[in-house]
């Protein structure tokens, strides 16, 4: 009876250790999602504090520093959760080298997200300007990725100059085009069900990259969306950034 039990117990202590990356890349996971949306709900009453704040100062508007330091308990919940769950993702890079790459990036995504989404909620005071936090947040992305020091790719499929928010890149297309290219994905992916992110790069008429296979979208999951904020690159000239409203995925296929 005990040697039985001895004997199960190191097959269930094989098994969590053989598997030990992907339950640990789904906690990962799961845990940055959850941190999301913790912050996303800790949100009115960090908006709530900083009314009040300015109703026990007499005051209209709070300067940045005061805004930081009333709101700033209500997203302990959710940055306790991002850490948690990036021990998980470290912990689980013994998985394939492709596999953490497009993990890495996919993790770094959500947490640049979350990290401006609350800068920005603090700078915008009142009612939930969704759009104009999107813009501030897409338009930081471009900033750390500036043009003169990007080449722009002629794609000969129009003469918008375009950036993509995931691989960072600047191109020539309109958004005509793109439109109809994502139509298309999308009519494609009712049939074939997923999307690779090289195969939307492919018809922008862009080069693939080391991610673009490892990160998609599936139909189980929803559609390609995408939004287009129009900006100024940090040369002046006028550019119309892809934001992804459905973010590919890893293990989408």
């Amino acid at each position: 009876m005990s040697k039985n039990l001895s004997m199960i117990t190191k097959n269930i202590g094989r098994k969590l250790k053989k598997h030990s990356p992907e339950i640990l890349t789904g906690i990962g996971i799961a845990g940055m999602i959850s941190a999301t949306v913790m912050a996303v709900r800790a949100t009115p009453k960090a908006l709530q504090n900083i009314e009040h704040e300015k109703k026990e100062q007499n005051v209209t508007k709070l300067p940045l520093i005061e805004m930081a330091k009333c709101t700033w308990k209500s997203y302990i919940p959710s940055a306790v959760t991002i850490i948690v769950s990036s021990v998980c993702l470290v912990g689980a890079s013994t998985v394939s080298f492709k596999r953490n790459t497009a993990l890495a990036t996919a993790y770094a995504m959500t947490e640049a997200t979350l990290k401006s989404y609350q800068e920005k909620v603090v700078e915008t005071i009142g009612e939930k300007k969704a759009d104009a936090i999107k813009t501030k947040v897409v338009k930081e992305k471009m900033d750390s990725n500036p043009i003169n020091n990007k080449e722009v790719i002629i794609t000969t499929k129009g003469d918008t100059l375009c950036y993509d928010s995931v691989s960072g890149r600047y191109f020539k297309s309109d958004i005509d085009t793109i439109k109809k290219i994502v139509n298309e994905l999308n009519r494609r992916m009712l049939s074939e069900s997923y999307i690779s992110l090289n195969d939307f790069y492919y018809e922008l008429g862009l080069s693939f990259t080391k991610m673009g296979d490892q990160l998609g979208w599936n139909i189980d999951r929803g559609l390609i969306d995408i939004s287009y904020v129009p900006l100024l690159a940090d040369d002046g000239n006028p550019c119309l950034a892809m934001e992804y409203t459905v973010s590919p995925e890893y293990d989408y296929c």
